[in-house]
């Protein structure tokens, strides 16, 4: 299919990275569309490994990355990314949207505030100012890419916006002093730094759909953590669902038809909001240190559970997922038996959809169906027939339970431990 959109069903940290990787060979653009620098994508290709945050993947395969108006930018962290990336060797062909929204450290500093003030009630943000360049976005209170362009608009807009902030952070008790020839002069050197990038990304992908190019779209988070979907407000600030990627690149969402859903074989979340089906204790602990699951962003320890395929469920429905990708299948290897939930029960009834208030969600037990674990998998896989017999229950189970077709398994983190499905 000539567009392809990729996205998390959890709470992130799925695996789009390697995926991304894996379909972007047959790509001519790889796109993000929401999301900043609070999430991130690792990739494995031979003794090398690439942590990405606002760079797509795709620029390590030589593909032309395209940053959409839905994602927010720290042009600081943007420009080290694609620094350090020259300094390996790969050269980004990337170009970003003139109406993407940047992350100003009034931002940073608010971020880090708002969760010292709500303690032990904290969202569990990544203290990067995402969530408030979002707010500033909608309250029309947002500096673009292309304001740091002109030194004359940005310094107009800098005067209206940061009398404002510094209220704010006098009323968080903050005193930090935002000097505004110092912030100007740094986000004009920034602007001029990615000025070669900046353009009208909309109308290049509005072309390349007319030309029949293949176009990849990559999603950040997961579905879990979108703001009207997940687990509020315990989510990020962005749509990742299907519909995000229309309205965070400037196409039309007619054109996404082929939208494939990442499906870690168990489920993981990093920070605070409610996890149904988390462990504790020792089978916890063996996927946390077996699956390496500690945040590519922030390193922080992601919680462990068993796959939930009610949220996956809930996933699927959402954005018409078309197909799944499951990866970290091998996590599993040596463990006798297998949990999948497949159903809630709260207060006695049995329910099959995820509720939307977390009181509830915190109240819910989850139903399980118990499968037979294996002890390895053989390498290399070339069909499906070659996993255990085990594993090919496990797999057949999870498209069974969601009605929606596996059309990729990944095996491990080498960009040759995939399994194409079709």
């Amino acid at each position: 299919m000539p567009i392809t959109l990729v996205i998390g069903t959890q709470w992130g940290d799925e695996g789009k990275g390697k995926v991304v990787d894996y379909y972007a060979k047959k790509a001519d653009y790889v796109v993000r569309f929401q999301g900043g620098n609070n999430a991130g994508h690792t990739i494995k290709v031979g003794e090398n490994v690439y942590k990405l945050h606002v760079t797509p993947s795709g620029v390590i395969q030589g593909k032309t990355g395209i940053i959409g108006n839905g994602v927010v930018i720290d042009p600081e962290v943007l420009i080290k990314e694609l620094d350090e990336l020259t300094a390996r060797g790969i050269h980004p062909k990337l170009l970003i949207s003139d109406r993407a929204h940047l992350i100003m450290p009034y931002h940073k500093l608010l971020d880090g505030a708002e969760e010292d003030l709500l303690g032990t009630q904290k969202i569990g943000t990544t203290k990067r100012g995402i969530g408030p360049c979002y707010s500033d976005k909608i309250a029309r209170n947002g500096i673009r890419t292309c304001d740091i362009l002109n030194a004359q608009l940005l310094k107009r807009k800098l005067e209206r916006i940061l009398p404002i902030k510094q209220k704010m952070l006098s009323i968080y008790s903050k005193r930090d002093i935002l000097d505004l020839s110092s912030i100007h002069k740094t986000y004009l050197n920034y602007g001029k730094c990615l000025k070669p990038y900046i353009t009208t990304t909309h109308i290049t992908l509005q072309e390349a759909i007319t030309q029949n190019k293949t176009i990849l779209f990559e999603g950040a988070q997961g579905t879990m953590l979108d703001v009207d979907f997940g687990t509020y407000p315990y989510t990020t600030s962005s749509h990742t669902i299907a519909g995000g990627a229309a309205i965070g690149t400037g196409i039309s969402p007619r054109h996404l038809t082929n939208i494939i859903g990442i499906v870690k074989a168990y489920t993981t979340r990093v920070g605070e909001g409610p996890l149904p089906t988390e462990l504790t204790e020792d089978i916890g602990q063996y996927l946390q240190q077996k699956g390496q699951e500690f945040g590519t962003t922030t390193s922080r320890p992601r919680r462990c559970g068993w796959l939930d395929l009610v949220v996956v469920r809930h996933s699927c429905n959402i954005s018409g997922i078309t197909n799944l990708a499951i990866t970290k299948l091998d996590v599993l290897n040596g463990l006798k038996t297998l949990k999948v939930c497949t159903q809630y029960k709260i207060n006695g009834k049995i329910i099959n959809y995820f509720p939307a208030n977390t009181y509830d969600l915190e109240k819910c037990e989850p139903i399980y169906t118990q499968l037979k674990g294996w002890t390895d998998l053989p390498k290399p896989i070339t069909t499906l027939s070659d996993l255990p017999k085990e594993a090919q229950e496990y797999l057949t189970y999870i498209q069974k339970e969601v009605a929606t077709p596996i059309s990729l398994v990944s095996y491990g983190p080498e960009r040759s431990e995939t399994l194409d499905c079709y």
